[in-house]
């Protein structure tokens, strides 16, 4: 079973259609999931919409999946993200808008892996740090926990009682970086984001996990940033935005 991981999307259907042709160019994938935050910050929401929704993709909510569709206010947002969320929700058709309302939050358990936005515990939280992945590696119901939220692909593992950090570093030549997954280990892995990286890396994030030969393969995709840039421009979308996109940050 080999799954296709996607995390931050965030509107931006450039990036995610680039990395959809870079997991079909490495190996048919079986089953696609999302680990939430389909649209904010980017100027495609509907559109992404669709493709998930052909692709039959899992899909767990983000909190801006939440704001963008009314269940939530963006009372803890920055400045741009909060402008982000308002202008999707005027944006987003009514069937999207109720798509988005009845997505279920995680975590939720798919082909022996489990899902999660931001942490096990709460939907909300950032997991930066060793200390803070702790919790929900000690009671991780199973050896492999996806997460997203942070925007910085790599992750965590639990080895003889110590969180060790996952480094993945996808040369810029390269597409893929592998990791072996070890027996008797436990592993709290984010694939990073699709839409909107924060790691330094502008490229599409991804993750593809072949639970056969128990490896994963962390994922990068070049797509054209300026086109992106060029619609959020037209949109009228925050400039903070639009510049962040180019490093990665």
């Amino acid at each position: 079973m080999r799954l296709l991981i996607l995390s931050d999307i965030h509107a931006n259907l450039t990036a995610l259609d680039a990395v959809l042709a870079c997991a079909r160019n490495e190996a048919p994938c079986d089953r696609t999931a999302c680990l939430g935050d389909l649209v904010g910050y980017g100027p495609d929401p509907n559109e992404v919409i669709a493709r998930l929704k052909d692709l039959g993709a899992v899909i767990i909510r983000g909190n801006h999946d939440k704001v963008s569709c009314g269940l939530e206010e963006p009372e803890g947002f920055n400045p741009a993200a909060r402008t982000a969320a308002l202008w999707t929700r005027d944006r987003l058709t009514p069937e999207n808008r109720e798509y988005l309302r009845g997505m279920p939050r995680g975590p939720l358990r798919m082909e022996g892996v489990e899902l999660v936005h931001g942490a096990s515990h709460d939907e909300d939280e950032y997991v930066f740090s060793p200390a803070q992945a702790l919790e929900g590696l000690l009671d991780a119901p199973v050896p492999v926990t996806f997460f997203g939220h942070t925007h910085v692909q790599g992750g965590f593992v639990l080895r003889d009682d110590q969180v060790e950090v996952l480094y993945p570093r996808v040369p810029s030549e390269e597409n893929f970086s592998p990791l072996k997954l070890e027996p008797g280990m436990r592993y709290l892995v984010n694939p990073g984001s699709v839409g909107q990286p924060r790691d330094g890396d502008a490229r599409a994030a991804f993750v593809i996990a072949d639970l056969g030969a128990q490896q994963l393969e962390f994922g990068r995709a070049a797509y054209d940033i300026a086109l992106v840039q060029e619609r959020m421009t037209d949109a009228g979308l925050p400039a903070a935005l639009i510049q962040r996109l180019a490093i990665g940050r």
